[in-house]
């Protein structure tokens, strides 16, 4: 305790039973109460130190308060380092070479920084140099995490330490997990680093850590100003050059990397980004451009990795769940020795057990290839898992797991429109028919075809009009989205789709029915529409199942390339890049978002070298092929608002509910059992509950807001620059209120968490089932003048798996959304933080943040209960799926559940 009070300077204060004293070193000597007496503090001139002590003169009842020389004192670092679990050869031998040079004096090097500055030098205080100790003893640790030590001598006029130098002097980097220093009379300091700390040859200056503790840039202590605009121009860089994989430099650029020219005319992609072809801008990596074509870069193929900043990259557990999945095997090993050895006439699902088999059976062994396959991969763990049968041995999805046939029936396909893996199309029909919003001297009339006569015997004796004010009808529409590219996709070879419209009944009972399906082709088509109906017959049925396939087709598209990478991967970068470039790690607001931004760059640029690129899987797997980027960007560019991407306001501009201040949530739905809205009206409130208590802690009124530059610099530049080709739309919120940050704040959240999770981890559990979702379709539906009609008649079942995509097609895409579906065994949800307990200096946000995850373990019990009500048809019953997208927490693996923080797969 001594110790601490001359630390603190206040020997003297801590011996006066007035709780009111204070003084000030820097006035005029005045008068303070001590037990009656007058007291007089004095500063002796002459005397370097600032630190007060008491002497007391009986005679004159004063008490003269002298300074003493500053007191020098230890600290101790407690430095936490992650360990990788696996090392190649050569990251085994630069350990070695580390551990040895450290104890010459290659090692790694601390320096304390203080909130203070030094009056003399006008510069920050800082402590000197200490390095970290006993780092070659403990280099063979097989442990996860390492503990070092680094011990500091400093002034008791220090001050309090507001940052922490690194500098490491190894030849290898190493994951800086985190630094608490104990000693000071203040209690622990907390230092939550969670970096990549590269070696000095790579980058020579020193890296900068702050503390916990949250400032907004007009709160900055004096002596850490400097630094924190420092650090914001690193992270910016200069934008020249190519990115090495260790930089830590957030950029902005066009997505032209997708095609790769140099191959050929085939191979060439649009560019998208800028006037013609409005887009988000994506990470810049200052490529060169390819040879044929100076607009686009070149590109960067597996295996090699792609550039992010060296902190977004994958960690190791993660990388080896995404890696070694299915993907890696069946994309890089298979995929080109299977379409070598299958035939042409063994292309096509024959039948249901041809499906069924690849759950039972596995892919090699249902085509007899699996001695020539096992032989030519080069990987011997993928050697031993196909030997156990298990690498393209699929699991069975959910879809079937309960019902094999509930795919089959209209209620089902119904259900999955509100609580299926795209739940976000649907909306009510207001008027009938619907209309399109398409030039009709480019696509066509805009009347539908559909006429009431279609409908009028499935609406339980209801007239349409009736039905529409009774708010009965609902529909699903991609005729505008599809029509103007259905030209380029149907001369696709092996490509055929329509552009759908489905009408659904809501019925008494609370559930869907679909009544009506349009089929619409070109206006330079013949029979340009046509409206299915339910059936009546066996030709009608397989009819129906072949409309219902198309429209599913069309569903798969737009749920990928329009709301799932679209509005929740391709948007958000943009505000990423923007909140790592523009607001400092200190900023409360950006450690509001830090977990929500999690490997999102990662995954949205193995995504441009894998998945949405040139021949990528989507492209492959998709109807639209090589179109399908173009689809995503007509979206930005005609429907994409992000005034409108808040669950409220979406549900609201579809229809889904109206305003209602009685309600709770503020709205009212118009399909009471919608799974994925009442579960997500739940989640939508607990963030923005937590948010708005954030935010009113740190802006109390808004004129802070306004008066934050960081916070609008990021908000200015995240639509400015990463929204460019939208920068002058009206739509956007404005930034000006703590209201308005929260409501901005909130539906980022929102997107990032549980909008992604309610429309990735169900893709395989719906999808995994190729007849469920049909991502391409190959035929179009005969009529009675085609010559494919009497095929479709002899043999209907046979027609209908010639339609679906082909085994090698399924088979891909099963891989690919297995590994999309797949939580890994870092994952963080909903309600949970790395450093939960210290993540924030700020005790009152630390309490606050446990109340909010306290909700969404409320909010998990409550969706298991709604799973088991039988009133709740569209989630409990008879071989019914329960909705579980939006159950907060998961186990690793697919489980058709867990609201990861961020879009991390």
């Amino acid at each position: 305790m001594a110790l601490s009070r001359e630390i603190m300077g206040s020997s003297f204060l801590a011996s006066s039973s007035s709780s009111s004293t204070r003084f000030f070193l820097n006035q005029k000597p005045f008068f303070l109460p001590l037990e009656g007496k007058k007291v007089q503090l004095v500063i002796r001139k002459g005397v370097k130190s600032t630190t007060p002590v008491a002497a007391v003169s009986e005679d004159l009842d004063l008490v003269k308060v002298v300074p003493e020389k500053a007191v020098r004192f230890k600290v101790r670092a407690v430095v936490t380092v992650r360990n990788k679990n696996k090392e190649d050869l050569k990251e085994t031998i630069v350990k070695h070479l580390d551990a040895f040079t450290d104890k010459i004096g290659r090692n790694v090097a601390l320096e304390l920084i203080s909130t203070d500055i030094d009056p003399k030098t006008k510069a920050p205080k800082k402590s000197k140099e200490a390095a970290l100790k006993d780092w070659s003893k403990k280099s063979n640790l097989k442990t996860e995490r390492v503990n070092y030590v680094a011990e500091f001598v400093v002034d008791s006029n220090f001050g309090i330490p507001g940052a922490i130098t690194v500098v490491n002097k190894h030849q290898k980097e190493f994951f800086l997990e985190s630094i608490t220093l104990e000693g000071f009379a203040c209690g622990p300091v907390h230092f939550p680093c969670n970096s990549w700390v590269q070696s000095k040859k790579d980058h020579p200056g020193k890296r900068i850590f702050f503390t916990n503790k949250p400032y907004l840039p007009n709160e900055t202590p004096e002596g850490l100003k400097a630094l924190r605009e420092k650090e914001l121009r690193e992270l910016r860089g200069d934008g020249q050059g190519e990115r090495k994989l260790s930089d830590r430099v957030y950029d902005y650029d066009v997505y032209n990397d997708l095609g790769n020219p140099d191959k050929g005319i085939d191979f060439a992609r649009p560019r998208l980004g800028g006037d013609k072809i409005p887009f988000p801008r994506r990470c810049r990596t200052g490529r060169p451009p390819t040879y044929s074509d100076m607009n686009f870069e070149s590109r960067v193929e597996k295996p090699l990795p792609m550039y992010v900043p060296r902190d977004e990259q994958f960690e190791e557990s993660k990388m080896n769940s995404f890696s070694t999945g299915r993907l890696k095997a069946v994309l890089h090993n298979l995929i080109p020795s299977l379409m070598a050895s299958i035939s042409a006439n063994n292309k096509d699902f024959k039948g249901f057990s041809d499906i069924d088999s690849l759950y039972s059976e596995g892919l090699l062994l249902k085509l007899g290839l699996h001695d020539e396959i096992m032989n030519k991969i080069p990987f011997p763990k993928a050697v031993s898992k196909i030997q156990e049968g298990g690498l393209l041995k699929y699991d069975l999805p959910k879809i079937v797991s309960k019902d094999k046939y509930a795919w089959l029936r209209d209620d089902e396909f119904a259900r999955q429109a509100i609580a299926g893996v795209n739940p976000v199309n649907i909306e009510r029909l207001h008027v009938f028919p619907p209309v399109s919003k398409l030039d009709p001297e480019i696509y066509g009339p805009t009347e539908s075809a559909l006429k009431e006569e279609h409908i009028a015997g499935q609406l339980n004796g209801m007239t349409v009009q009736e039905a529409l004010n009774a708010n009965k009808l609902y529909i699903i529409d991609y005729h505008d989205i599809f029509m103007p590219f259905l030209d380029g996709m149907n001369a696709l070879d092996g490509r055929k789709s329509y552009a759908t419209r489905t009408v659904y009944f809501l019925t008494d009972a609370g559930t869907l029915k679909p009544i009506a399906i349009e089929l619409s082709l070109p206006s330079t088509t013949p029979k340009q529409k046509r409206v299915v109906t339910p059936p009546v017959d066996a030709t009608t049925y397989w009819t129906w199942q072949l409309a219902k396939a198309h429209v599913c087709s069309n569903d798969a598209g737009v749920h990928q390339l329009v709301n799932h990478w679209l509005r929740t991967h391709a948007t958000l970068e943009p505000f990423i890049l923007a909140a790592h470039r523009q607001m400092s790690a200190m900023h409360p607001i950006f450690k509001l978002l830090d977990p929500h931004m999690r490997y999102t760059l990662e995954i949205n640029a193995l995504a441009r070298q894998s998945l949405i690129s040139v021949d990528g899987v989507i492209e492959s797997c998709f109807t639209p092929g090589r179109y399908c980027m173009e689809i995503s960007a007509a979206a930005y560019k005609n429907f994409w608002r992000f005034d409108q991407e808040s669950l409220p306001a979406d549900l609201i501009r579809r229809g889904m509910a109206v305003p209602d201040p009685t309600q709770p949530h503020g709205l009212k739905l118009m399909v009471e059992d919608y799974p994925y809205a009442t579960d997500g009206l739940m989640i939508w409130g607990a963030i923005e509950n937590w948010v708005r208590d954030y935010v009113t802690h740190y802006y109390k009124d808004s004129a802070q807001v306004c008066n934050d530059k960081e916070l609008q610099a990021w908000y200015a530049e995240s639509i400015n620059v990463g929204h460019a080709d939208l920068r002058d739309a009206e739509w956007w919120p404005t930034l000006a209120t703590p209201e308005d940050l929260c409501s901005i704040l909130t539906t980022l959240i929102w997107l990032a968490s549980a909008q992604h999770a309610a429309l990735n981890f169900g893709q395989y559990p719906y999808g995994g089932y190729v007849p469920n979702r049909p991502p391409l379709m190959r035929r179009l539906i005969p009529d009675e003048n085609d010559l494919e009609y009497a095929v479709f008649l002899t043999d209907p079942q046979k027609y209908f798996f010639s339609a679906l995509p082909s085994l090698l097609q399924a088979t891909k895409f099963m891989a690919v959304v297995d590994t999309l579906s797949t939580h890994s065994p870092d994952e963080e949800y909903i309600g949970e933080r790395q450093h939960q307990s210290i993540w924030s200096g700020d005790a009152k946000v630390i309490e606050s943040f446990y109340e909010f995850s306290a909700e969404i373990g409320r909010i998990e019990k409550d969706i298991e209960k709604r799973n088991t009500d039988p009133t709740l048809r569209n989630r409990c019953g008879a071989g019914v799926l329960p909705y579980e997208l939006l159950a907060p927490s998961s186990e690793p693996g697919v489980t058709c559940r867990g609201v990861p923080n961020s879009v991390s797969i």
